[in-house]
């Protein structure tokens, strides 16, 4: 079956990429719905968090391991997912990603304490990763055969629209899941969507060349380096334990995670291919700075998502049906200001912009009290979902410009990892704001945290004079 699938789905041999279209619907369409699902599945469960803490019978603040076990997961499997990639085609990572995701729903839609669904939450992070950084490395070999510097604008533009937009509308679609059935819909959602990004993967996406046949498992393994994957999943866990740990630090926790993270650097300036290339980032400064950009903003909307959402439903009073009835504008706005940035060239105008609205966003939420008028909390998530949208496609624009081409699928991954760090570290931030009790006053305590983050953002943006150098002729059609 697989030998005999292509991109237009009949049962010849794949074509070559047709010069005048090359990436057309049926192209595009399963990876923007592949990408899709790490994001939703993201910022689906926050309106399900206080219904799930209910049925189980534990704290709502218990319920947060369910946030940071994806977010630790994916962390770490998606540069792992987009240097399996770059080894064995992108295809089949892409397809083996989706079948996990498929068991990660029905384990979690059938779960009966918190343990299961955290194993289920584990399950949907490996699968989910695989989906952007394959989704990358498509894009480029696809350009690279057609003879193309870098694809349309439309093609990263909507890969970004399928991240920035679905992060932003994943409490709505959650609290209407939530309202109309119960907190398992929020696990049980990913099976239909599962089924259908499968078929259209296995029909639409031409087959990887057989890449696997002939090496040596030592020669796999060196290629992978998967010492380096471990190395840097036992740092990246460790920091999430100290981070959990707030306010009451576990300084061994930090302790193990330097040490490891130390390690780490060493054994791969050593490694003939390291799985995280730090002379790379030590070089590239670029590339270096768009994860860091990109993790302290989507920290920034993450903390709005979580944060606010819990906020709603137990200070304010919101049904979490209602709750994501009002994130709806930031999830259009979201939508709305990526598709216009992916077909623009400029990088560095839309990235100021992002910062300015962010901060001034967070200003705007050091105001709110659970006496405000609702269209005051709509202007608020309003304004993160606009600098979601103008950030998130111009920062993956960003490293697809950084990044070395075959690389790619690594880097891709990356940049999905220290969006995660952000997201972890909102989960931390809400937690510690909200330990004892959801009111006004952890809410001023997030909004002061959102304050510096969003002038630290804002600061290094206008002082990155490399961004000032994006080109301006980007192809906008498909």
């Amino acid at each position: 079956m697989e030998a005999a699938t292509t991109v237009e789905g009949t049962s010849r041999a794949p074509d070559p990429p047709r010069a005048d279209r090359p990436f057309g619907p049926r192209f595009v369409a399963p990876m923007f719905l592949g990408s899709a699902l790490n994001p939703i599945n993201s910022s689906v469960i926050a309106t399900a968090l206080v219904s799930i803490a209910a049925a189980m019978g534990v704290s709502v603040g218990q319920t947060s391991i369910l946030i940071s076990s994806l977010y630790l997961t994916s962390a770490i499997a998606q540069p792992t997912a987009g240097r399996l990639s770059e080894e064995f085609g992108p295809r089949r990572v892409f397809l083996t990603g989706i079948v996990i995701v498929l068991l990660g729903g029905i384990v979690g839609g059938l779960a009966q304490n918190l343990p299961t669904l955290v194993v289920a939450r584990v399950l949907i992070g490996l699968g989910t990763s695989a989906g952007y950084p394959s989704a990358m490395l498509l894009i480029r070999r696809r350009a690279t055969a057609v003879g193309m510097e870098s694809p349309p604008g439309s093609v990263l533009g909507g890969l970004a629209i399928a991240g920035a937009a679905t992060v932003a509308i994943g409490p709505t679609v959650g609290g209407l899941l939530v309202g109309w059935f119960d907190w398992r819909a929020a696990f049980l959602i990913n099976v239909p969507v599962a089924v259908v990004a499968f078929f259209m993967a296995l029909r639409w996406i031409a087959t990887d060349p057989d890449r696997v046949g002939g090496r040596s498992a030592r020669e796999v393994a060196g290629r992978i380096d998967p010492a380096g994957v471990v190395g840097f999943g036992g740092a990246m866990t460790a920091l999430l334990v100290f981070l959990l740990s707030l306010p009451d630090p576990d300084w061994i926790a930090l302790g193990i995670a330097v040490v490891v993270a130390a390690g780490l650097v060493r054994w791969e300036l050593r490694a003939a291919n390291p799985f995280l290339d730090v002379r790379l980032l030590a070089s590239n400064l670029a590339l270096s700075r768009t994860y860091v950009r990109n993790g302290l903003t989507l920290l920034g909307t993450y903390v709005i998502l979580y944060g606010l959402t819990q906020w709603m439903e137990a200070a304010y009073g919101l049904s979490a049906y209602r709750a994501g009835l009002v994130l709806i504008p930031m999830g259009v706005l979201s939508a709305a200001a990526a598709r216009v940035v992916s077909r623009r060239g400029d990088v560095r105008g839309p990235l100021v912009a992002a910062a300015v609205v962010m901060l001034a966003g967070a200003v705007a939420a050091l105001f709110l009290t659970s006496h405000s008028p609702v269209i005051a909390i709509i202007a608020v998530t309003a304004l993160f979902g606009l600098a979601s949208g103008l950030s998130n496609v111009t920062n993956q624009t960003a490293l697809y410009m950084a990044a070395p081409a075959e690389k790619v699928g690594t880097a891709s991954g990356l940049l999905r990892t220290f969006g995660y760090i952000g997201s972890i570290a909102a989960s931390t931030i809400t937690g510690v704001a909200f330990r004892t009790h959801v009111d006004d006053t952890g809410l001023r305590y997030v909004s002061l945290i959102l304050i510096g983050i969003g002038a630290l953002v804002l600061l290094m943006t206008v002082l990155d004079r490399q961004l000032a150098g994006a080109p301006k002729d980007r192809r906008t059609d498909a």
